[in-house]
């Protein structure tokens, strides 16, 4: 769930299941630019997996669907890990 500005890109870029948080300003030209400089910077889960020496289905979890066999992950899981840290 994004708003504003946030929701106009991922709709634009196809992306249907995204959760989004904003923290300081809303103004909209800042969050744009907010959000295509997160979406340069996110991390598969195979390369976060790495970092922390984990394994991919550690950082995935248990999900319903079975993504957490399959080492491409959506867009969304990928935004995740980035909020992860």
């Amino acid at each position: 769930i994004a708003g504003g500005p946030m929701r106009a890109i991922f709709e634009a870029l196809g992306v249907q299941d995204v959760v989004a948080k904003s923290t300081g300003t809303s103004n909209p030209h800042n969050m744009v630019k907010a959000t295509f400089d997160a979406l340069l910077h996110i991390a598969s889960p195979r390369q976060v997996a790495a970092r922390r020496g984990k394994k991919v289905s550690d950082i995935l979890g248990n999900r319903e669907d079975g993504a957490a066999a399959n080492d491409e992950a959506s867009p969304a899981a990928e935004a995740a890990e980035k909020s992860d840290g």
